[in-house]
């Protein structure tokens, strides 16, 4: 097997002539646009809107080390347990110790890119714990043994054709089920999990400095179950993600929900502070919160690019991207895909390993433009292919022909030097296989500027 490159490169060739790919997801896509559209109609000043979310998170991000401890305080306050995890491995191993203390045989899980991004539901399945997901994207493609293809989304790939072949292989459900037949079924499966899951894991939109709560949105109900039935609930949340005050979600969550699926709000949101009270009847009876950093604060620290950390994950970008529009979610081979996956994962899981995703894009800013926080994406994806030719991450061939490109365009006598003809064999032969495969190369005039510019000097004269 190639590398991680290697193997985007020759995925992304697949995808990219999948005429049914093609398909459904311009569909998928083409519905998602016309809600957003109608959505953002009855924002009445939806830049203003995209600048408070840009300051807030800025002085959130300025400030992390006091906003995560006065969360960490509220929430101890009412109940509640804080675990601080560096990486993957310690959040994982903290969540195995609070299962194994109780004894859990089966977890079930809404919908979280911070367990995707953990391999949770792996990691639990190596230590003999069922570990269901409760999102019916999610259920679906579990049941696939698929990654989800979206942020939002995750079975975006899939028609309902598709679905319905699925559930009919594995539940007996006709092969022409229509949608609601086939939530329905879902539904019936996915209700006695509820009952029998030991504990109930989810993550969180946001989380709330000033009274330290979790904020969770959904459409489905899911997740209230999953923080319901179970005695123990569990949520698994980036240390980016906290605001500073409840107040704050007069922005965020209309934003989140405008720009993820196009509504006002999504149907249900949910604020917890903790686990049940002696007076209460709900909830569970003890509540964690895994706060994460696995590679954030390495983000942090790069003051040109932090504000990759603003995002709220409503996938406007993906569903913006003419790169994620052709090679698909599964392609990146990363949780967080498209252009916020691009910008982010090279400083989450190693730039070496994952700097080629700075090169996935046109940079016809269409990413930044969307972004509900005004995150500079298109700059962001520059500053990294830079970091990456600062670290010496680049190929001999890549260095050597970028500094013989450097001489020569400073150079009016070296760009004289050749004539057109010879350039454009030039560029036939070194580029014609990486970049010019499915496009016509360009065409260099046969005369150089200096020649043009002297010729019409000449005639002024004349």
């Amino acid at each position: 097997m190639g590398t991680v490159a290697e193997e985007f490169l020759t995925d992304a060739d697949n995808k990219a002539f999948d005429i049914d790919h093609r398909r459904i997801i311009n569909y998928n896509i083409g519905k998602y646009d016309a809600a957003v559209t109608n959505g953002l109609s009855r924002l009445i000043n939806i830049d203003n809107a995209k600048r408070r979310g840009h300051v807030i998170k800025w002085k959130v991000m300025e400030n992390l080390d006091k906003f995560l401890p006065e969360f960490e305080s509220n929430f101890q306050k009412r109940g509640g347990k804080v675990i601080w995890a560096n990486d993957a491995a310690e959040a994982n191993a903290e969540i195995l110790n609070i299962l194994k203390r109780v004894n859990a045989k089966a977890v079930i899980k809404s919908k979280s890119m911070v367990t995707e991004e953990i391999h949770l539901n792996e990691f639990l399945e190596n230590n003999h714990i069922e570990s269901l997901e409760s999102d019916l994207g999610e259920y679906i493609v579990q049941l696939l043994g698929q990654k989800p293809y979206h942020i939002v989304t995750p079975a975006m790939h899939l028609s309902k054709e598709d679905i319905a072949k699925l559930f009919h292989e594995r539940f007996g459900t006709p092969a022409d089920a229509t949608p609601e037949q086939l939530t329905l079924k879902a539904r019936e499966l996915l209700r006695e999990k509820y009952l029998q899951a030991d504990v109930g894991i989810t993550g969180a939109n946001f989380i709330i400095a000033d009274t330290g709560s979790i904020a969770i949105s959904e459409n489905e109900g899911n997740a209230r179950l999953t923080t319901t039935f179970p005695k123990i609930h569990i949520a698994i949340v980036g240390i980016e993600k906290v605001i500073p005050s409840m107040a704050d979600l007069d922005l965020f969550w209309p934003m989140l929900a405008t720009h993820g699926t196009g509504q006002n709000l999504t149907v249900y949101n949910s604020i917890l502070s903790g686990p049940r009270k002696h007076n209460e009847t709900d909830g569970p009876e003890e509540m964690y919160v895994i706060l994460l950093d696995n590679g954030r604060t390495n983000l942090l620290a790069q003051k040109d690019q932090r504000q990759g950390l603003y995002c709220i994950r409503c996938g406007a970008c993906l569903n913006a991207c003419p790169v994620y529009k052709n090679i698909g979610g599964h392609t990146y081979n990363t949780p967080y895909s498209g252009p916020i996956g691009s910008i982010i994962t090279p400083h989450l899981a190693g730039m070496d390993e994952f700097k080629h995703l700075s090169y996935a894009s046109s940079l016809c800013g269409k990413c930044t433009e969307v972004c509900p926080v005004k995150i500079d994406i298109h700059k962001m994806l520059l500053l990294n292919r830079r970091d990456a030719v600062k670290q010496n991450l680049v190929s001999w061939k890549e260095r050597t022909g970028w500094k013989l490109w450097k001489k020569g365009m400073l150079s009016r006598k070296l760009e004289d030097f050749f004539s057109g003809s010879t350039k454009n064999k030039l560029i036939k032969t070194l580029f014609r296989m990486s970049w010019g495969r499915f496009r016509d190369m360009p065409k260099v005039s046969q005369k150089s500027f200096t020649q043009l510019w002297q010729e019409q000097q000449q005639q002024d004269k004349d």
